[in-house]
């Protein structure tokens, strides 16, 4: 089969494209044929340059969310049957631990990731635990469902699980037409709440709308927290959702949180490191919650929700497999709206 295969950390012309032989499904897995795959900033770029945090062994392929159709199966597996048409969860998770037998699989501290720890989908063909292998409604795309699998059960996760969001509440969703910010906002929307979004330039907020925002601020222009508060009418934000970790941009919106506010985080794209109001935090009675991975119950209402009609993926462009080098070099020039895919 052809496969992307990264033999060197670095530059984007570190991936080759490679006649390397078709895995076969072990015990317990599954064969699926890739149909398409996205481009990660954080599980695609970093890791190639070689600077994820994680034990990253080479030769690897790439590609933590590919979506096919399963085209054999391991020993002992009937779940997914063959020629099911699957989105594949990168999380592996350890099954035994406290955390994944309550459920909550995201928090699990043994897991292991497809496309990092084992070869990802970067190729025609990619073997997958059972597990990982989410069937797709009929009426949603394998690309929809690349995306829809990635992001959305991350924004679930952040908004119902951790933030506890209401009906009728204030969210102020940060990076707001980035993959997880757009997919915060519909996510928040669909729980019947007012979204604000929260962009870095008059577009974007523009395109946040779009995406079903009822307020937006240009957090590069304007000050955030006093916006928030002038469209809440002093109230602030019930629920902050961050994304970016930014030390110039954080103290807007931690300041435009409410009394007894939740602030949700995952991801640092903007550096990680924040100057942290200590006194606001416990005076105000506020809250911040870091979450990262999936949880199986999220990723089963993502895909529902999708095909529904409830949450739609947001795709900038579609390339083929063999362009990889290329995507990587958009990803990194450019401020793209929405997923890159890629597809064998």
């Amino acid at each position: 089969m052809k496969a992307v295969v990264l033999r060197e950390f670095g530059a984007p012309d570190v991936l080759h494209l490679e006649n390397v032989t078709t895995p076969a499904p072990a015990p317990g897995e599954v064969l699926v044929e890739v149909h398409s795959v996205s481009v990660n900033r954080t599980l695609d770029l970093v890791v190639r340059a070689g600077k994820y945090p994680a034990d990253v062994k080479l030769p690897l392929v790439l590609g933590v969310d590919p979506a096919g159709v399963v085209v054999a199966a391991g020993e002992g597996v009937a779940d997914p049957p063959v020629g099911a048409r699957v989105a594949v969860v990168s999380m592996i998770p350890c099954g035994t631990c406290r955390y994944c037998r309550e459920g909550e699989e995201a928090n699990c501290t043994k897991s292991r990731h497809i496309g990092v720890h084992r070869w990802g989908g970067y190729a025609d063909y990619i073997a997958v635990p059972a597990q990982s292998a989410f069937m797709i409604p009929d009426n949603v795309s394998f690309a929809d469902a690349t995306v829809i699998s990635r992001h959305f059960p991350m924004a679930f996760n952040l908004l119902v699980n951790k933030a506890e969001l209401q009906s009728g509440e204030w969210v102020l969703i940060m990076g707001a037409v980035g993959a997880l910010g757009s997919s915060g906002i519909q996510v928040a929307k669909m729980l019947g709440a007012n979204v604000i979004a929260g962009a870095g330039s008059d577009e974007r907020v523009a395109l946040a709308k779009s995406y079903g925002a009822d307020h937006g601020v240009n957090y590069r222009a304007q000050d955030l927290a006093k916006e928030v508060m002038k469209i809440t009418g002093g109230r602030g934000a019930d629920v902050v959702y961050e994304n970016i970790a930014d030390p110039t941009l954080w103290p807007g919106a931690f300041n435009s949180l409410a009394w007894a506010g939740r602030l949700v985080t995952a991801g640092g794209h903007g550096g990680g490191q924040v100057t942290l109001d200590v006194k606001r935090l416990y005076l105000r009675r506020m809250k911040i919650l870091g979450a990262a991975g999936t949880n199986k119950r999220d990723v089963a209402r993502a895909l529902e929700a999708a095909g529904t009609g409830k949450i739609r993926a947001i795709i900038d462009r579609t390339m083929p497999l063999s362009e990889a080098v290329a995507a990587h070099r958009i990803m990194e020039e450019e401020r793209i709206l929405g997923k890159i895919i890629l597809e064998p």
